[in-house]
């Protein structure tokens, strides 16, 4: 039985992940936790080809069908092989990317049957639900300045704005799980907010 807290960040592109993510990682060890840290896509050796083939621009003939399921297969590589461990071994895990992230950048982003991405990303990761969803909140117009435009940044603006819509929509549909947080402000007053909404679920 899973013993370890999964504990997930999202937000769209340039909105400071990974740094919240390491700093996060900081205070609960801190709290006497013991942390793992990753990412998807990318978060196995498999998962890095994955990666690559997801995020080269130079593959503009992929089909959206093929990126919902390559993101799935990296996600399953990833939980199998690197989280569920981790948990099971009472480890806490910090996650910059989940299932919220192919729900918001597929189907809200590109219209596509979000009941479908469900189904296939339950299945994919095991029906693994993070106890804690932290999404960081930013205008993408300003978050994507800060990005280097790999194929999915390379993307409009109104695309961005029907993921952010989406990340809003699931953070309204499960607010229990998912807590909305203000990524705009100073590294500092971002992670003072992230340890704010740790709340009882990380003493």
């Amino acid at each position: 039985m899973r013993q370890g807290l999964f504990i997930t960040l999202e937000g769209v592109d340039g909105v400071g992940k990974t740094t919240q993510a390491l700093l996060l990682k900081k205070c609960l060890e801190q709290r006497g936790h013991e942390v793992l840290h990753t990412f998807e896509p990318g978060g196995t050796n498999l998962g890095g080809q994955i990666r690559q083939l997801l995020l080269n621009p130079e593959h503009e003939e992929l089909h959206s069908m093929t990126e919902i399921l390559l993101y799935a297969a990296d996600r399953a590589q990833h939980v199998f092989e690197t989280v569920l461990p981790a948990l099971r071994d009472g480890q806490t895990v910090v996650c910059e990317r989940f299932i919220d992230s192919s729900i918001a950048y597929q189907g809200y982003g590109l219209g596509l049957d979000i009941e479908a991405i469900r189904t296939i990303n339950h299945w994919a990761s095991g029906g693994l639900v993070p106890d804690l969803t932290i999404y960081l909140d930013a205008d993408p117009a300003e978050s994507l300045t800060k990005t280097k435009g790999d194929r999915i940044e390379q993307r409009t603006l109104d695309y961005y704005a029907k993921v952010r819509k989406g990340f809003l929509s699931i953070a309204q549909g499960e607010p229990e799980r998912v807590k909305v947080i203000s990524a705009v402000g100073s590294i500092e007053e971002v992670a003072s907010r992230v340890v704010e909404v740790l709340g009882g679920i990380c003493p």
